[in-house]
């Protein structure tokens, strides 16, 4: 951390040390709090029990619950397009999270398999305990477009490999015939590494766990634009609690980087009427990337 290499002016350090130690627990304190605010089920801050340690990149905290926190604002939803996008092959700086709040290792991660190997076999939250495997990342490490999940299912934990399943094969269609590129052409990842028990939805310390490696996994891609798949990953990377029927369809930004949230594959599978709403979403994407609508044939 930053503080273990400042030194006050008598040479001890240990005055500008605690100071920095003490902005890094609060900067992880909002984080928390910012983690379970978006989760409406979570109950505010009453998710962890006061006084409870919380383990965040290997930090031992103790919060409070102590009442509500108010949630970050999410972009406009007028027609106007708030976030613009790089010149063609230019990509946008990426603002990365706090140092005070990542592994010393994670933040000088300058690569996809340098952050995997930070993660090892990751012990950080309970999702270790009923995983079969970490579901990583794959695809272009230099993408230009980020798509990002919720968390692994059956197949997913099996296989390694995220969207694998009947998901996963309804995104490749809608990468591959429907944008005209490989799969192989994009990143896919979720925001959490583990499959959650039952397929439930990731609970907060889970997400709080996981986000300083989707936060450097989009910090290393620099991808020109992310796209969120459905609630968790939307309302998890803006740190918000609006549903996702309120989100998609409109441009946001996440660290510099523009976001366009739309549902879920799996969501489509149950609702194949919305197949035409996300449709309208990537179609947004492309225009904003140049990509062309591949012809039929």
């Amino acid at each position: 951390m930053a503080s273990s290499r400042s030194q006050s002016a008598n040479g001890s350090g240990s005055g500008v040390e605690d100071d920095a130690v003490t902005q890094g627990r609060k900067l992880l304190d909002r984080e928390i709090a910012l983690g379970l605010d978006f989760i409406p089920e979570a109950g505010a801050l009453q998710a962890i029990p006061s006084g409870g340690a919380a383990l965040v990149s290997g930090i031992d905290l103790r919060i409070t619950a102590s009442g509500a926190v108010p949630s970050r604002p999410v972009a406009a939803s007028s027609g106007t397009n708030p976030v613009t996008v790089a010149a063609k092959g230019e990509r946008p700086v990426v603002e990365e999270i706090p140092e005070a709040l990542v592994e010393p290792g994670l933040h000088d991660a300058a690569s996809i398999s340098e952050i995997r190997d930070v993660l090892g076999d990751c012990q950080r939250c309970k999702l270790c305990e009923s995983r079969t495997n970490i579901v990583f990342g794959v695809g272009d490490e230099h993408a230009e477009i980020m798509f990002v999940g919720e968390g692994p299912g059956a197949d997913e934990d099996a296989q390694g490999i995220p969207f694998v399943g009947r998901a996963g094969k309804l995104l490749t269609d809608i990468i591959e015939k429907g944008m005209g590129i490989k799969r192989e052409q994009v990143y896919i990842a979720n925001v959490v590494k583990c499959r959650p028990p039952q397929n439930r939805n990731p609970e907060p310390d889970e997400l709080v766990a996981c986000e300083p490696f989707i936060a450097k996994q989009i910090a290393v891609i620099r991808p020109r634009v992310i796209v969120t798949l459905g609630k968790v990953p939307t309302q998890a990377l803006l740190q918000n609690r609006v549903a996702i029927s309120k989100q998609r369809g409109v441009w946001h930004s996440y660290r510099g980087v523009p976001l366009m949230p739309t549902f879920h594959p799996a969501y489509l599978l149950r609702n194949p009427a919305e197949k035409r709403t996300v449709w309208a979403d990537i179609q947004k994407v492309m225009a904003k990337l140049g990509i062309e609508r591949p012809t039929k044939r």
